[in-house]
């Protein structure tokens, strides 16, 4: 007698049939090869190898920024009070890391000027003057997560949910996007764990790269701050003509995919 699936049945004996056979052993086997691959997929985006590549890199190509130049478009806006402005300056880099801006242009709002575009140039000299490596993205400062393989504009990255080891002015919980080849930040956004001022509460904001020349330099900060005076307060720096300075050096070493 033949059973229904491929097995033959003689008096008490049962014989099952060869090709069931390696129909059953050729499935085994192709699942796991599949699962197999799966895992060596899994294995190429190894969260912890992708910071210490991302460290690295980052480090490397701080050369190719000193000494760079930039123009800088800061647009800041007050809309309870109906105030706007916009700024055009010329933004440098010195060999030590030193920040300064040529004034080109300004439209708008005086009061725009100097209450929330001169405060911002302000903060960000003085953060310049605490040692960099204390307010950097690090595995020191930063605990991260791996959310996973994303799409953005049209790139693979890497993202990553960064948590500040202590409560500090100046760092941020939120995300950090690497790019997939490179591992050179493409975004940085969040929300800062601690206020700068006693007149703000709450802090947010969005950093985008753009790659030039093997470097990840800054595209546009967007920013928005919740005052306790005059409500919510906007500012949005774009950058655009950079200038890098030359180095024969290569500036990073991720994977391919």
């Amino acid at each position: 007698m033949i059973t229904g699936n491929g097995a033959k049945i003689y008096g008490s004996h049962l014989y099952i049939n060869r090709g069931l056979i390696l129909r059953v052993c050729s499935y085994i086997a192709l699942f796991v090869a599949l699962c197999s691959a799966a895992g060596a997929e899994e294995s190429i985006f190894e969260p912890t190898a992708i910071i210490d590549d991302y460290v690295v890199v980052t480090k490397a190509q701080q050369s190719r920024m000193q000494g760079a130049s930039m123009e800088v478009d800061i647009e800041a806006e007050l809309p309870k009070l109906h105030k706007s402005g916009r700024l055009h300056a010329l933004r440098r880099i010195s060999a030590l890391g030193r920040i300064t801006y040529e004034l080109l242009r300004f439209e708008g709002d005086r009061s725009i000027k100097n209450d929330v575009i001169a405060r911002y140039l302000t903060a960000e000299s003085e953060a310049l003057k605490s040692e960099p490596a204390a307010l950097a993205v690090t595995p020191a400062n930063y605990k991260f997560k791996y959310k996973g393989l994303i799409v953005a504009d049209g790139r693979k990255v890497h993202a990553f949910h960064v948590t500040p080891r202590k409560k500090k002015v100046g760092l941020y919980v939120g995300e950090l996007w690497l790019d997939s080849r490179t591992h050179l930040p493409v975004r940085e956004a969040g929300r800062l764990v601690k206020n700068p001022s006693i007149f703000l509460r709450k802090v947010e904001f969005v950093k985008d790269y753009q790659m030039q020349g093997g470097v990840s330099v800054p595209s546009r900060i967007t920013t928005t701050v919740e005052t306790r005076i005059v409500g919510k307060a906007s500012l949005s720096v774009a950058f655009t003509s950079v200038e890098l300075t030359e180095d024969p050096q290569p500036t990073f070493s991720g994977d391919s995919e």
